[in-house]
């Protein structure tokens, strides 16, 4: 394999193992939880297909039927990676969190 090639490699699997971590329950009650996901930028948290992901797994813990009681940046993660030229690079992984109470049904 030429070197070149293994740069590229190493490259593209560096970048799936970053997006390889989507939306997470991180605490869970009997009356809710957190859901956390990563997102990049000061207005990433927002346009992120992984929101929709998170808001889905609320929807699907509560069934249908929650409030967002807070939200905002979470704690990430800091991590060192191998980069194409051979040398270590620390990625810092940013989180936003999404505090949800399921609704009780009237009955």
């Amino acid at each position: 394999m030429k070197p070149w090639s293994r740069a590229l490699v190493l490259t593209v699997l560096v970048c799936c193992s970053g997006c390889s971590e989507g939306a997470k329950l991180v605490q869970e009650t009997d009356q809710g939880g957190v859901v956390t996901y990563p997102f990049k930028g000061e207005n990433g948290y927002l346009f992120t297909k992984l929101r929709q992901e998170a808001i889905a797994m609320i929807e699907d813990r509560c069934k249908g039927r929650y409030s967002i009681i807070k939200e905002g940046e979470a704690k990430g993660r800091t991590r060192v990676v191998e980069t194409a030229a051979g040398g270590p690079d620390q990625v810092v992984e940013r989180r936003w969190g999404l505090q949800f109470r399921c609704k009780v049904s009237d009955k």
